[in-house]
């Protein structure tokens, strides 16, 4: 978990602490693609009406696997190569 966590933190992938409603999962979003969170707010309720079901599973898996911007994020363990 903490190599995804990781993975996300360094491309600038984070649920940031102000903005959140649920989970923080579309502020972080928006953050990081540079867009409003109500227009990903928006976005994210136009696919449920559009694809029911989708986003209540991608939602908290997103709420798992992105971590928060208030999160320590511990390196992964290097492995030595033979």
């Amino acid at each position: 978990m903490n190599a995804v966590h990781a993975t996300f933190a360094r491309q600038g992938l984070v649920r940031p602490r102000e903005g959140r409603l649920v989970g923080g999962v579309c502020a972080g979003l928006a953050r990081r693609f540079g867009l409003d969170p109500w227009a990903v707010r928006a976005l994210f309720v136009a696919t449920l009406v559009l694809v029911p079901g989708s986003q209540l599973l991608v939602y908290p898996l997103l709420w798992v696997l992105v971590p928060g911007d208030d999160a320590p994020v511990v390196p992964p363990v290097q492995r030595p190569t033979a």
